[in-house]
């Protein structure tokens, strides 16, 4: 079966009991990699490798967690907000080039597992931090810089940000806790974006729920000025400081650009979940190929054909992977704790396969980059018992945690961004009050949104392809999907 995954323990976060030691820095670790500083009640992370595209490694982050935890601490400390230096990337990923230049030895693929410890442990820190976190995702937020960003509270997306999860390209799987936030964007987005490596660029981060905010990266500096200035009274709680911060981002907000409406709407977004809600990459493909044929949208057909063409250049291995990691963390229910677990293990068993070091040396390290020989080559070549070994228990040791935190299996800070379908059908369904007009719904969302840019239109987009009126006038959900 598909989904078979050799996942036995429901209690899997609960064995890692001993909280990890906070990393110390090292003797040769570069002084300048993370710059620091404090504006007010602000403490600003700064990551400052701009000629390596602000690419995340070892150095960094023994620098930021044990800055993070002070911060933690101190009464001073109101809020952090992580950017990186220059106006090309926040952070462009982890450093893996120098990972897979040292995966020819034992010993050099327990150095890798240890990077990718202390990645995930920092990122994990970043998810259950209890202190307003706020990433600028300003330029390239790829890889290892989703996962300083994507799981804080406040996400904010600019006209030069490029995000997207590469990994399936370079023989790896869409880490950093793509588990988690994946599955959870709007219908089979996430799993789209797993397989595909598609980049979102500027204002369809926001679009798409990867982002919480749009405004343009010149307002950033005057934003971080203007947060500075914010004092919480000691009886504020957790959401009376994210509301208090939200609305100082929102006053910056110039709206979204009219001129570039959401990808993942109307026709195109049907298309994507008819495609991609499938449990085998076989039948993706093979749905992709029906769409292609079939479809009578021209961009539609379009975007199925160029889709086919990408996923059959990335690691068949990686895919089948990825795909599954899409479906048996909602299945299992992980935690933001075992996600993080479960992901060192599949990583630390990536480094024992062959395509990384292949999909690594070949995309990123030879000049110019040529296209990977894969092994397996195929898809069918890639038994189901091999992905099982990825997800099987008890092979690695279980990452400690910095911090327990709670281990939520759904963000806390989820109203934050656009109103996702999962909300407008929740409404529909479960509201004492019964809805009659798409438009005075989409105004509702508005207004509990307090005006933020796009909500009417997201809620509209969503209403025209999952809801119907019933026979009395009402408005009722009409999918079956569970999106």
């Amino acid at each position: 079966m598909p989904l078979k995954a050799k996942i036995q323990n429901p209690n899997f976060s609960s064995q890692a009991r001993k909280l990890a030691e906070i990393p110390k820095e090292l003797p040769e670790d570069d002084p300048d990699d993370v710059l620091f500083n404090s504006i007010y009640g602000v403490r600003t992370i700064e990551l400052n490798r701009p000629k390596k595209l602000n690419s995340l490694n070892a150095s960094m982050a023994r620098k930021i967690i044990p800055r993070l935890k002070e911060w933690e601490n101190s009464e001073l400390a109101q809020m952090i907000i992580i950017a990186g230096h220059g106006d090309r990337a926040f952070c462009a990923g982890g450093d893996v080039a120098a990972l897979a230049k040292q995966n020819d030895s034992p010993a050099g693929i327990e150095a890798s597992k240890a990077y990718f410890q202390l990645e995930y442990q920092l990122d994990h820190l970043i998810a259950t931090y209890e202190k307003p976190y706020i990433a600028y995702m300003d330029g390239i937020t790829m890889g290892g810089g989703v996962g300083l960003s994507v799981h804080a509270p406040f996400r904010i997306a600019t006209e030069r940000t490029i995000f997207g999860m590469p990994e399936t390209s370079i023989g790896f799987f869409p880490d950093v806790g793509g588990s988690f936030f994946l599955p959870r964007l709007d219908g089979y987005i996430g799993t789209y974006l797993a397989l595909t490596s598609a980049q979102l660029k500027g204002v369809q981060a926001y679009w798409a729920g990867v982002a919480t905010h749009y405004i343009h990266s010149s307002a950033l500096s005057s934003l971080t000025a203007r947060l500075g200035e914010l004092v919480f009274k000691d009886y504020y709680t957790r959401e009376q400081k994210w509301q208090s911060i939200d609305d100082t981002i929102e006053e910056f907000s110039s709206g979204v650009p009219h001129d570039e409406p959401a990808l993942f709407r109307g026709a195109m977004k049907e298309a994507v979940d008819r495609c991609f809600r499938y449990d085998t990459v076989e039948e993706i493909l093979g749905a992709l190929q029906k769409e292609a044929k079939e479809a009578t949208d021209e961009t539609v057909g379009e975007w199925a054909t160029s889709t086919i063409r990408t996923i059959n250049e990335k690691s068949p291995t990686s895919l089948k992977v990825a795909l599954r990691q899409m479906r048996v963390s909602p299945k299992y229910q992980w935690s933001i704790a075992e996600t993080f677990q479960r992901e060192y293990e599949i990583a630390a068993r990536f480094m024992k396969h062959p395509d990384f070091v292949r999909g690594v040396s070949a995309k990123l390290i030879q000049k110019p980059p040529v296209k990977p020989q894969w092994e397996p080559a195929r898809l069918e070549e890639v038994e189901d018992s091999s992905v099982d070994e990825f997800f099987a228990d008890g092979e690695d040791r279980r990452m400690e945690l910095l911090n327990f935190g709670i281990p939520y299996k759904n963000y806390p800070h989820s109203l934050l961004a656009l109103p996702s379908e999962k909300e407008v059908r929740d409404e529909l369904i479960g509201s004492e009050r019964e809805w009659k007009n798409k438009k005075e719904l989409a105004k509702a969302f508005f207004k509990g949104r307090k005006g933020k840019a796009g909500v009417k239109e997201k809620v509209e987009d969503v209403l025209a392809r999952k809801s119907s009126v019933a026979g009395d006038g009402r408005l009722i959900w009409s999918q079956s999907d569970g999106s």
